[in-house]
């Protein structure tokens, strides 16, 4: 065990000073961004260099169901995943002393799984770095506390706070709110520095209950793994003051959506330069070719960015969700906003991700269509002053509608394979398909004796 031990980073170690360790959860993301993988004890963990896992995970709905491929073994072939060391972090909430560990997966000949979303990202971060390019990320997490909801048929209401009220809505950037759930925070907080995640702030959103954590710029991989704990870390941190966390897109109707919007940069690889800004300052062509491939491919990357038929019904007017992919100078109406920073800070910012997409996937989608302003020199569209809320949609406003978009662009699937387009299409047009059969209480209520 002392071998493996010596692998982890200082965080981890730190953390396991004076504990004897229990188990290691040996984990993955699939394409739902769900944790997926085995827990074994430590002392077995020690003694293994890798383990299996059948490449079906990623064809399971968020459902349970499974889709099919014409190609696909009905044998269930396994995958192989091998440990990335540099990912292991605690878990602090278990009453046990555990580890996670999220693993790379390549297939039996060793090469990397496509259709697996940690290695779409790499391959993404990989295409930049033949250019010469590192691309910065910095992602903001929006998510809502929550009442414990059982039965599914009600409502979801906002949680009860220290004041023995429920939540109130309209209290963006209110201490007194954020106070108010004090104990989930400071669990958070506790649990984030346990795993060596650096939180850049928390601040309270505009619905009630919603809240926002940011997250410092850095590698897009690395970020993207600490996503994925972090979502789980969060619910657990709510589990334990009788309240849920929930990520969807649109929990509550007439209140905010929750967004995971993406701020970008380009560095050169070499020089650690800000390829946004020319050695005067200035904008330069990059820039406004980044902006111009966002704009063209964003449109089949929303089927990424909003993967269920839950995450349009964040995207409505007055919200503080985009409609459009107009880009402007501070201006949080457009979908494309430059935020106000000096030349070395030069970013832009996505508006269109929600919460509820798989981290990865959200981010290499993003980082693909900037990618591809930048080879096709994609010029942008004039910067949009005005309220972009009062123009027309640009983007789909149905799950059906964007995977019809995502299924036409050949060159982004050029960027994230393929294969990983085709199953990533087969799930989540089986997942729709099964949405279009539910019959909602909206239907009941006004159809039901009136048509």
């Amino acid at each position: 065990m002392t071998d493996f031990i010596s692998q982890l980073p200082d965080t981890a170690r730190d953390w396991l000073k004076g504990r004897r360790l229990d188990e290691v959860e040996c984990i993955v993301g699939d394409l739902a961004g769900v944790a997926r993988g085995k827990a074994m004890p430590a002392s077995k963990f020690a003694k293994q260099s890798h383990f299996y896992l059948p490449n079906s995970i990623f064809l399971q709905t968020i459902t349970g169901d499974w889709a099919s491929l014409e190609d696909q073994p009905f044998t269930e072939p396994d995958m192989v995943l091998t440990p990335d060391f540099s990912t292991a972090t605690a878990a602090p909430w278990t009453a046990d002393v555990s580890l996670q560990v999220i693993h790379d997966i390549n297939d039996q000949q060793g090469q990397p799984v496509p259709v697996a979303p940690r290695n779409v990202l790499k391959r993404i971060v990989a295409l930049y770095a033949e250019m010469g390019l590192t691309p910065v990320v910095a992602p903001e997490m929006e998510f809502y506390l929550v009442a414990p909801n059982v039965d599914p048929g009600h409502e979801i209401q906002p949680p009860m706070g220290r004041t023995g009220r429920r939540a109130a809505a309209r209290q963006a950037y209110s201490m007194a709110a954020i106070d108010d759930f004090g104990a989930v925070i400071d669990d958070i907080y506790d649990f984030a520095e346990a795993q060596g995640f650096e939180i850049d702030g928390i601040l309270q959103e505009g619905g009630a209950g919603q809240i926002e954590i940011n997250l410092r710029h850095g590698d897009p991989v690395l970020l993207a793994d600490e996503i994925f704990y972090f979502k789980r870390m969060i619910r657990e941190a709510a589990f334990r003051h009788e309240s849920y966390a929930t990520f969807m897109a649109k929990p509550i109707q007439d209140e905010p959506g929750s967004a995971m919007h993406i701020h970008h940069s380009v560095v050169d690889a070499k020089t650690g330069r800000n390829i946004f800004s020319n050695p005067d300052g200035s904008e330069n062509e990059s820039f406004a070719h980044f902006i111009g491939g966002l704009q063209r491919h964003l449109p089949a990357a929303v089927a990424l960015f909003a993967p269920y038929v839950n995450s349009y019904r964040r995207y409505v007017p007055d919200y503080a969700a985009p409609i459009n992919l107009s880009w402007g100078r501070d201006n949080r109406t457009t979908g494309l906003r430059v935020p106000i920073s000096g030349p070395e800070a030069r970013r832009i910012e996505n508006r269109l991700p929600g919460m509820d997409c798989n981290p990865y996937l959200g981010l290499a989608a993003s980082l693909a269509c900037g990618l591809l302003g930048l080879r096709e020199k994609i010029d942008p569209s004039p910067e949009f002053t005005a309220e972009a809320y009062t123009q027309e949609a640009d983007i789909p406003t149905t799950l059906g509608e964007a995977l019809d978009l995502f299924e036409e662009d050949k060159a982004l699937h050029e960027l994230v394979t393929e294969k990983f387009t085709e199953t990533y299409l087969a799930v989540k047009r089986l997942e729709y398909k099964g949405f279009m059969q539910v019959i909602s209480p909206w239907e009941r209520e006004h159809l039901l004796l009136n048509v």
